[in-house]
């Protein structure tokens, strides 16, 4: 199990999870974690417990093939609905959408900015949506944000055939810090992949083909009951018609990876919009939130993202 994934480096690793939650994870016992460790993972020892990156551990229980892991009953439930008719992703849909942002090491009061829903950019509308005050510590944006789908596929033949090829290059998605994310040209030398790191690196074949494109944030909504608060990220990219369209590269992949019945969805994420998804005006290597209190800690950004009554 440990040989089929690339372990999240040092200098991005956060082992901050102790070894009962690995244990929880990946549904195993203390000896399982023993192998592990022998064969790789890393850990850091503290009051005499070892502690794991919260990645390795989901990337071992995805890819284990034991089918009982945490990840993979997660991940079949994130991707249930790829499988379905794909008219109900292009429907109108409206979402109450709040988030909050924390300055864990705040200095002081000071304005906050915040990349805030952009619907309107594919026909849908955000209604509130105030932009929060300066303040210490933390805060607080609300909207109601209405997407819709349309299918728009990708129609130059070269753009297809970028994609293509990437999707059949066999990178291995991954679950990566945001940070490591940023550093695409490190994530691809590792064989591995994301939504973020693939964005970015398609984002740039595009423009070297000579397209406007360029990769954007955003969020994947109405998993669980609430947003599955994953950072998320697809290629915008102006088409031979003129058209902005938008290539979901992960989603794509995510979705090949689960079943072959999945072929609709697939090709929806290439060009087409779906209601999952609430744009941002971030691109795809910044952060959603920033305090500017001078701390050079990163603001945590958490959504909760439902479905409204009847969307």
């Amino acid at each position: 199990m440990a040989e089929s994934i690339e372990f999240v480096p040092a200098e991005y690793s956060h082992r901050t999870q102790p070894e009962s939650t690995a244990q929880e994870m990946l549904r195993c016992g203390p000896a399982d974690i023993d192998r592990l460790a022998d064969a790789g993972l890393p850990f850091e020892v503290r009051s005499g417990v070892r502690h794991f990156d919260v990645n390795d551990l989901y990337n071992l229980g995805m890819y284990s093939g034991r089918g009982n892991t945490q990840p993979e009953l997660a991940f079949r439930m994130l991707f249930r609905f790829a499988g379905r008719p794909v008219d109900d992703l292009l429907r109108e849909k409206t979402w109450d959408f709040k988030v909050t942002l924390d300055c864990v090491a705040c200095e002081g009061e000071a304005p906050w900015r915040f990349a805030a829903p952009d619907a309107a950019r594919f026909g849908g509308r955000v209604a509130g949506g105030q932009a929060p005050q300066a303040s210490t510590g933390s805060a607080h944006y609300q909207a109601k944000v209405t997407t819709l789908g349309a299918r728009t596929p990708l129609l130059s033949a070269q753009l297809r055939r970028l994609t293509r090829d990437y999707l059949d290059s066999g990178y291995r998605w991954q679950m990566i810090p945001v940070a490591m994310q940023a550093d695409y040209e490190l994530v691809h030398a590792l064989g591995a992949t994301s939504c973020i790191a693939a964005s970015l690196l398609l984002a740039e074949r595009f423009r070297s083909a000579g397209y406007r494109a360029e990769a954007k944030r955003g969020w994947f909504c109405g998993v669980l009951g609430g947003a599955l608060d994953l950072p998320h990220a697809c290629v915008e990219v102006v088409d031979d018609d003129g058209a902005l369209k938008t290539v979901d590269i992960a989603k794509a992949q995510l979705a090949a990876r689960l079943s072959p019945d999945t072929g609709d969805f697939q090709e929806l994420c290439l060009g087409s919009i779906y209601n999952k998804v609430i744009p941002s005006t971030a691109c795809g290597n910044a952060s959603f939130g920033q305090h500017e209190c001078g701390s050079r800690q990163p603001v945590q950004v958490r959504a909760d993202i439902r479905s409204m009554q009847g969307s």
